[in-house]
């Protein structure tokens, strides 16, 4: 296996959760695993807003933006666009089974038509200058067959030089199941990102799906090249606290979850001083203190107080007062 590139632990790229504060935030807990952005589309970035769109704060390196699309020009173009910025790679979304995904043709249910796919990659490639490419991908959708249609999929862009291969193990059901269903229903296969890197051992495959303790996940890496979280990293994010000691040999940025969240105090300075509110960036912390006592009103101060006009740092601190005041009750 290679040796604990940044891909060896991610991020999963999430819709509403990987913000630019969410990442920021990650940063105070893990400085080695890979970061991935929110999904952007190629005509949004095309022909929208893509300084605002593509905005980032150098911290949060290393840092991987994930596109949307299905029109190879627009995705060579969108791509021209995000070189501009020392990405770790761009990523093709293969697995978001949304609605409106799906009405775009694009997603999971590109899964139907690998040739695209391969014109997609292609096409990304041409325009990414030094920054490499890779894909998130579903093992199927709907009535495929993954013993039938999963190593042939992958067959077909096996050669395109990949930087990775991210595998979300499970089908997407595009057809009855809401996207929230198609992460939850659908059974979990990982056996099929083993199969995938046993069968082509020069790509470099990452598992994804319902991964939730690195120290018991780590066991994979003895058969695949990563392990990307979602759920488990955006809802205790101190799950990952450990991974760059274990995982990449390095020292953890902060001892403590209150540590790292005062850590984030003068980037939230300069947020609030561009008029962003606090709600912001808090409503990406109310798990990091989950289950130890205090929590309850930790979340609560911070859902309550957040919002309102002029809220501050001082708001945290009230919030995090609580877990204080319930240890020393103990």
């Amino acid at each position: 296996m290679t040796q604990h590139p940044a891909h060896t632990i991610s991020q999963a790229p999430m819709m509403d959760w990987s913000t630019r504060h969410q990442r920021v935030f990650m940063r105070s807990i893990t400085r080695q695993s890979l970061l991935y952005t929110e999904m952007v589309t190629a005509p949004a970035l095309v022909f929208g807003d893509a300084e605002r769109l593509l905005e980032h704060n150098p911290a949060e390196y290393p840092l991987a933006l994930q596109l949307g699309g299905s029109d190879p020009e627009q995705l060579a173009a969108a791509t021209r666009i995000a070189a501009q910025h020392p990405y770790y790679e761009i990523n093709l979304n293969l697995g978001c089974p949304s609605d409106r995904v799906q009405s775009g043709q694009f997603g999971a249910s590109l899964m139907a038509d690998p040739v695209r796919v391969r014109e997609c990659l292609q096409a990304m490639a041409s325009a990414s200058g030094p920054i490499p490419i890779s894909a998130k991908i579903r093992i199927g959708i709907d009535e495929q067959d993954p013993d039938k249609t999963l190593l042939p999929f992958v067959e077909h862009i096996a050669d395109l030089n990949l930087n990775t291969l991210t595998v979300h193990a499970r089908k997407a059901i595009l057809k009855g199941l809401s996207p929230k269903q198609n992460r939850e229903i659908p059974p979990l296969q990982p056996e099929r990102a083993a199969d995938i890197k046993r069968a082509m051992p020069h790509l470099t495959v990452v598992l994804n799906g319902q991964l939730e303790n690195p120290a018991v996940d780590s066991a994979w890496l003895n058969r695949l090249d990563g392990l990307m979280y979602g759920r488990a990293a955006y809802h205790t994010p101190w799950c990952l606290a450990d991974v760059d000691r274990s995982i990449f040999g390095d020292s953890a940025p902060h001892a403590s979850p209150e540590e790292a969240l005062r850590s984030c105090y003068g980037y939230l300075e300069g947020e609030l001083s561009k008029g962003v509110p606090l709600a912001h960036f808090t409503r990406h912390v109310l798990g990091l203190f989950k289950d130890r006592p205090g929590a309850r009103n930790y979340r609560r101060t911070l859902t309550e107080d957040a919002h309102k006009p002029g809220a501050g740092i001082d708001v945290i601190e009230r919030a995090l007062a609580h877990l204080t005041l319930e240890r020393k009750t103990q």
